[in-house]
């Protein structure tokens, strides 16, 4: 039994920003897993379960080398994002360039842990019978991003979530942005759609606004949590993922939802201030 778990795929990212156009690995559990090896001192239980092809192994080595723990299925390709943001962080066109296979029950066996994190990129990345297996294994933690985003050829469309209320069934967190709740819901006020994914069973609501900082719900009960000024903006890539690997890491030692996104904040503009995953200490 791990304190946590992230599982997910392993990317191969061409991030293009006004500044320089840089390749680099990516995805979910690439920037949770950097992020828990910062922080961490051996206080909480980690693994990372990445999905990735060969081609992208390099990853998985420099990951191993910083102590890592790594499970790896292997996939015929890696997925290969294209991230193009102007001057705004904030406005990102992205680009699909190559799909990964999707998981499996058999892939995930023998998982345990207090929180499985699962980074999902797409929106077959995590079959509804592979979320509902894992939810009798762990808490259930999950970033809706992937489920909103529709591969035509190469290009990414937005979307609503395919039979979304099957899967809040076994999701207990749910990390959103101001697009994605609304997307999911139907409703402008962030109170109001957050209080609808409750309803549908959503137990935590993390909802990430930016420069605005987040709103949470959980219990019946808003909490709001102020953003934090970045010393400098470099790199938006990944502050989502950033923002819960914080939330979870200070969730499993017992810390309030107030002081875990508070602390998921300070994180993730540090994380903002550079390139790649946030490279910190405790």
């Amino acid at each position: 039994m791990k304190d946590i778990v992230c599982i997910g795929h392993v990317t191969l990212d061409k991030i293009v920003t006004p500044e320089k156009e840089v390749y680099m690995p990516g995805g979910t559990t690439y920037y949770f897993a950097h992020g828990m090896s910062s922080l961490n001192n051996d206080t909480v239980s980690f693994q990372l379960v990445a999905s990735l092809a060969e081609s992208e192994m390099k990853a998985v080595d420099d990951m191993r080398s910083k102590g890592i723990d790594v499970k790896v299925i292997n996939s015929r390709k890696s997925v290969f994002f294209e991230n193009i943001y102007g001057a705004n962080q904030n406005d990102r066109q992205q680009r699909v360039r190559a799909k990964a296979d999707p998981f499996t029950i058999d892939s995930v066996q023998g998982i345990e842990a207090k929180y499985i994190c699962l980074g999902s990129l797409l929106a077959d990345d995590f079959p509804l019978d592979v979320v509902k297996y894992l939810s009798q294994h762990g808490t259930i933690v999950m970033d809706a991003q992937g489920y909103l985003r529709e591969v035509r050829g190469e290009e990414v469309f937005a979307c609503d979530w395919k039979d979304k209320l099957e899967y809040f069934k076994y999701i207990d967190i749910l990390k959103v942005n101001e697009q994605e709740i609304a997307t999911l819901t139907g409703i402008s006020d962030y109170h109001e759609a957050a209080r609808q994914l409750a309803a549908w069973g959503i137990k935590e609501v993390l909802l990430t606004l930016g420069s605005e900082g987040s709103l949470l719900l959980v219990d019946g009960e808003f909490y709001e949590v102020p953003a934090v000024q970045p010393r400098r903006v470099v790199d938006a890539t990944g502050c989502g993922d950033t923002f819960t690997m914080g939330y979870v890491y200070k969730r499993v030692q017992g810390a309030s939802p107030a002081d875990a996104a508070a602390f998921a904040a300070l994180v993730s503009a540090r994380k903002l201030e550079d390139h790649g995953p946030f490279k910190g200490n405790l």
